[in-house]
Formats: structure tokens, sequence, C-alpha cells
């Protein structure tokens, strides 16, 4: 047995085998896995028959992890060792990477673990069962990264990318792109470090030039895989959002809003919001005309009629001359309300409160009634309680008086929101209250009955 094998692994003796728990030992151990290759598990656990039975076993290390019983875990696995060298080949065949998850999750969580004994095990696994060499390459480089440790990521991609066994497969060739597309990563990551060292160099001399070629040549470095990676259906938002940075720093606004556009519009890709969020954004920046912004953010709309930015889109609407945007505007303003994380919004019921009073005095009472048709057997419960109006006013004044405007329009004066807010109004004579009131008895156009 080696070193390494000897500083995680002590023998389980009798008394060690009595409800282990986290930090029962001096040190952390887990069996060496070439132990078990070159001989069938028959000690380390105790004397049941869930030594025999792996299913019995793998439900006690799942009930473990799912308690944080990290130690308890790791022992029990010392067990489950044993599907290497099951008669069932298919059982065989899946034990390294089910032993690699497994063991990976214990090892990231144990208290006395550690970068050295996590990657040793991780180089272990990459040879046993070879198919998983560059999947656990790939997750062993991102626990090397939440470590904060990027030139040995980086040093690990660089050989898992290299790394050749037999006849490449199509699920190998696509693990190697994604490997490649996150050195890329890796690239932008030392480029970005770059910009900002050279952006406190003079703007003249040796260094800054020296400095500038050698950001330029990390450009080039990342800007190859990256862009393989994002021609690939699929959800791609770091590799895209540092890509574009980069065309955009170097002037290349074209390059930038097609590879934007692919990400936004190509049908081979899944449905992603934050594709459209990216060339919103981005479009907005480069002052691109209205239409055009209102025409990404409708595809958004359908997608999460919640988000935060479709108050953007309602007041982009708004100001539109064009009336079907007009009265879009309003659905999508009803919409962000559907939402129970926005009940409180006071920024979106202050631009519902607006907007109905000027559609109102504009005469568009149908767009309301509309909008109103399928919310009205829910809303008064969801928003205008007599619970609410109590809450409302005692937590936010402004919020209560925005929301009994509101209701005073599309549930009438005898809506219990509107009638609590008022009579608290009046005692303590607020002023918005009064105009509240005024506007809803001289346009009492819609209540409850008439909807």
């Amino acid at each position: 047995m080696d070193s390494f094998s000897e500083e995680l692994m002590r023998p389980v003796e009798e008394d060690d085998q009595v409800e282990a728990s986290v930090g029962s030992g001096p040190e952390i151990y887990l069996p060496w896995l070439s132990q078990h290759v070159q001989s069938t598990v028959s000690r380390g656990c105790k004397g049941t028959n869930f030594a025999q039975t792996t299913s019995i076993c793998l439900n006690f290390i799942r009930e473990a992890l799912l308690k944080h019983q990290w130690q308890r875990a790791s022992e029990f696995l010392q067990c489950y060792l044993q599907t290497l060298e099951d008669f069932n080949s298919q059982k065989r065949q899946v034990a390294p990477e089910n032993i690699w998850k497994l063991g990976s999750e214990i090892l990231y969580h144990h208290p006395k673990s550690n970068i050295e004994t996590f990657s040793a095990f991780a180089d272990r696994m990459k040879n046993i069962g070879v198919q998983n060499y560059l999947k656990i390459s790939l997750q062993h480089a991102l626990y090397l990264l939440h470590k904060g440790m990027v030139e040995d990521a980086y040093r690990n991609l660089n050989q898992a990318e290299s790394w050749r066994y037999g006849e490449m497969s199509a699920s190998q060739e696509k693990l190697i792109k994604l490997i490649q597309a996150y050195r890329g990563l890796l690239d932008y990551y030392t480029w970005s470090k770059k910009r900002t060292e050279l952006s406190r160099f003079d703007t003249d001399g040796f260094a800054t030039s020296a400095a500038t070629q050698d950001m330029h040549s990390y450009f080039r470095q990342a800007s190859v895989n990256l862009h393989e990676i994002i021609k690939i259906p699929g959800i791609w938002d770091p590799f895209v959002k540092s890509y574009v940075e980069m065309l955009e720093f170097y002037g290349d606004q074209d390059g930038a809003r097609q590879v934007l556009n692919d990400y936004a519009y190509d049908n081979n890709f899944p449905s992603n919001p934050n594709a459209h969020i990216y060339l919103y954004k981005f479009l907005k920046k480069e002052k691109t005309p209205e239409d055009k912004l209102i025409n990404v953010l409708k595809i958004l709309h359908q997608i999460v009629p919640s988000h935060k930015i479709m108050l953007e889109f309602h007041t982009l609407l708004r100001k539109s001359e064009k009336k079907e945007h007009q009265k879009l505007g309003l659905e999508v303003i009803f919409a962000v309300l559907d939402f129970s994380g926005c009940t409180e919004n006071i920024t979106a019921w202050s631009y519902l409160a607006k907007y109905l009073k000027q559609i109102v005095k504009e005469k568009h009472i149908d767009w309301v009634q509309e909008a109103w048709s399928s919310r009205k057997d829910w809303w008064p419960t969801f928003h205008f309680s007599y619970y609410l109006a109590k809450k409302n006013w005692k937590e936010n004044k402004i919020l209560a008086v925005k929301k009994a405007f509101t209701s005073g329009i599309l549930l009438g004066k005898g809506c219990k929101y509107f009638m609590y807010v008022c009579k608290q109004g009046r005692k303590v004579q607020e002023k918005s209250i009064k105009t509240v009131k005024r506007f809803v008895m001289k346009h009492n156009i819609l209540n409850s009955e008439e909807l």
C-alpha cells in the first residue's frame, strides 16, 4: 500500500464499527481503490448481510449523505466498492462512475478532507473505468476552480484535452469540446485580469505594448474555444457573455450582435430567457430603436412574464405611439402582478395605477375589461382582501394607496380594500387618499358586477 493509501486509511477495528459519526476519529479514512481492484473486499465493514447486498449498502450511503453523516457514508462506501468486481457486467461497468459520484460528494463535504485528498482520489478514479476519464477530469477541474486553484484547474483541463483511449465516441467528443470551452473560459479570465492590469499602465511605452500583445494572445486562445462551444445547441450563458465581452472590447460590434442573435433566435437551441436579456441589454447599450427593443422583450414576456425587465418593457410600450403596443403595456404590467413574488412591488403597482388612470381618461375601457376578465375571480382575494388592506397600510402606506386606487377602479367603491384604506386615510388626513377617492367616485366605470 502506498503512502497516500496509508494517509487515507486506517484499519477498521471492531470498536470503530459501532455507529461512526463525523469527527469520531483522528483522521478521515477512505479505503484505496487499488486494493479492491486486486482482491475482492472481504473485510472492512460490519458483519451483516448488507456487505454482500450492494443495493442495501447504497441505500445506507444515500441515507448518510442526506443526513450529512460524511464519516458514516465513507465507511459504508467501503462495502459498496465490491461492485467493482460484480458478476453482473452491466453493474460492473457503471460501478466506477457511481463510486466517483459518491466518493467525491463525501470528500467534498467531509470536515477532515482537503484538496490533496480529493485530487488524489480523482486521479485514481480517472484510470478505473477509463470511459469516465474526461467526465471526472472536468469535474475535478471545477472543484479546483471552486477552491481558487485556477492554474491547477487549467493544467488539469490541458491534460484531459490531450487524453486519448481507443476510438473516440460521440459522447467523448462532446466532452472534449466542453473541456476546451472551460479552458477557453479560463483564458478569458486571464485576459480579463491582463486588461485590468493594462489599464494601470501609461498609454505609451514598451511595457504597454508587451502587455497588450500578451493580453491579445489570451483573447485568441479563448475565442477559438468559446466560438466552437456556442455553435452547439445548449445553454452556454457564461461562455456567450465572456465571448461577447471580448468582441466588444476589440470593437467587433457586428460579431457580438451576431453571436447574441444566434443564441437568442436559433430554433435548435433550447428556450433560454437569458439569451433574450443579453441581446436586449446589448441593443439598448447601442441605442437601438425602441421598436426593435420591444420585439426582443416580447419573447422574454412570453417566457418569463414576471421578470424585472418587464417593468422596462411596460415603460417602452406605454411610450409607444402604436395602440397595439399601448394595449400590450397594460397586459404586461398586469402579468407582472400575477406572480406572488411581485405582490408588494411598489413600482409595479405605481405603474399600474398610473396607467389605469391614463387609460380611463382616454376611454380605453375595453382594454381594462379584457385584461381584468381572466383575473376577476382570483385577484380580489389575491391582492385586495381586508387582511391585506390592514397589513399593507401598517407596513407601507404608499403601497396601500396605489393598491387602493387600483382596487377602486377594478372593483368599485364598495371594495373592502378601497374602503379600509380610505377610512384610515381620513383619520390621518392623508391628502393622496382624497385624490384617489375623488377620482374613483368620478370615474366609477368598472366594478365587479359589471365585469
